[in-house]
C-alpha cells in the first residue's frame, strides 16, 4: 500500500510540475534569446518553470500542433498548408512579434572581402558563382554553408533572393555550427542571426549588404538602419499559440512585452517591438 501511496504523489508531483511548465520549441535563430529571457522570468516567477528547445520553425509549428509544445518560436510566418492542419483539428491559433532580427552573412576574416550585394548572394546561394573570382578576383572555390530545408532563415533567405538554394549547400543543425564550419574554412560562406555574432566573434568577418551600386552596404548589427527598416534581410520573430492556453503563456508574453524584456532582447543582438 505504502509503494502505490509514494507512486501516487510522484504521479501528482509531475503533472504539477507539467501544469507549471510552459514549453517553447522551434526556431534555433531565437533559440538562445529565449532561453536567457526564460533565466530571467524565473527569477520573478518562481513558480513557473519554462523549458526551450530548437530545432527549426517547422518543427516549433509541428510541435504546438501536436501539443507537445505551448509556444512555437518561428523565424517565418505560418504557411496556409500548416493553418489548414490546424483548422482540421479544432484548434484557433494566434501569434505575437516579440522581437525583430536580421540575417549576418558572414565569411572567414581573411578572405578579401568588405561587403556584398543582393545579386553577388543570388548567384552564390543559388550555385551559379562556384567560386570567388567574379566578387573578389581571386579563383576559389565556395562553399556555401546554411541551414536545412525546415529552417526558417532558410526559408527568409530563399524567399527574399527570389532563388533556390543550390544543392551543394552544406545544410548545418544551427547557427552556431554554422560559424564554427566558417572559422574553419576560409572560403566559405555562411548566413546566421545577428545575435550570434552581435558580441563578435574571432574569425569571422560580418558582411554589409547593398541592393544597387548606388547605396550605402547596410550591416545587420547597424541598430539605426534596422530601426529605420533599411536593412534588406530583417525580419519579424513569431510566436504562435493555440488561443485556449493564452492564460498559461500569458505571463511569459507580457514579461517580454516589459522594459527588462526589451532590455534583454537588446542586449541579446535583437531589436525589441515597440
Amino acid at each position: 500500500m505504502k509503494y502505490y501511496l509514494i507512486c501516487l504523489i510522484v504521479l501528482l508531483i509531475s503533472c504539477s510540475r507539467e501544469n507549471d511548465t510552459i514549453k517553447i520549441k522551434g526556431s534555433d535563430t531565437e533559440v538562445n534569446l529565449a532561453v536567457l529571457l526564460a533565466e530571467s522570468f524565473h527569477h520573478v516567477n518562481s513558480g513557473v518553470f519554462v523549458s526551450i528547445s530548437g530545432g527549426g520553425s517547422g518543427l516549433g509549428i509541428a510541435s504546438l500542433l501536436n501539443s507537445t509544445a505551448d509556444i512555437a518560436n518561428s523565424s517565418r510566418s505560418i504557411g496556409a498548408g500548416e493553418i489548414e492542419l490546424f483548422k482540421k483539428q479544432g484548434a484557433q491559433i494566434d501569434s505575437f512579434i516579440f522581437a525583430q532580427d536580421a540575417i549576418a552573412f558572414v565569411v572567414a576574416e581573411d578572405l578579401p572581402i568588405d561587403s556584398i550585394s543582393t545579386i553577388n548572394l543570388a548567384n552564390i546561394l543559388s550555385g551559379n558563382y562556384k567560386n570567388w573570382s567574379s566578387v573578389t578576383g581571386k579563383t576559389i572555390s565556395i562553399n556555401i554553408y546554411g541551414r536545412q530545408s525546415n529552417s526558417g532563415t532558410h526559408d527568409f533567405v530563399r524567399k527574399k533572393l527570389g532563388i533556390e538554394f543550390t544543392p551543394y549547400a552544406k545544410q548545418m543543425s544551427g547557427n552556431a555550427q554554422i560559424l564554427e564550419a566558417i572559422k574553419a574554412d576560409h572560403s566559405g560562406i555562411g548566413y546566421v542571426g545577428a545575435g550570434y555574432v552581435a558580441g563578435g566573434s574571432k574569425g569571422i568577418k560580418v558582411l554589409p549588404v547593398y541592393v544597387s551600386k548606388n547605396e550605402k552596404a547596410i550591416s545587420p548589427l547597424d541598430s539605426t538602419m534596422i530601426a529605420a527598416g533599411k536593412y534588406f534581410f530583417q525580419r519579424p520573430l513569431f510566436q504562435y499559440y493555440k488561443t485556449e492556453a493564452y492564460n498559461k503563456i500569458k505571463p511569459f508574453i507580457d514579461f517580454e512585452k516589459s522594459e527588462e524584456g526589451k532590455k534583454i532582447i537588446h542586449a541579446s543582438g535583437y531589436y525589441p517591438v515597440k
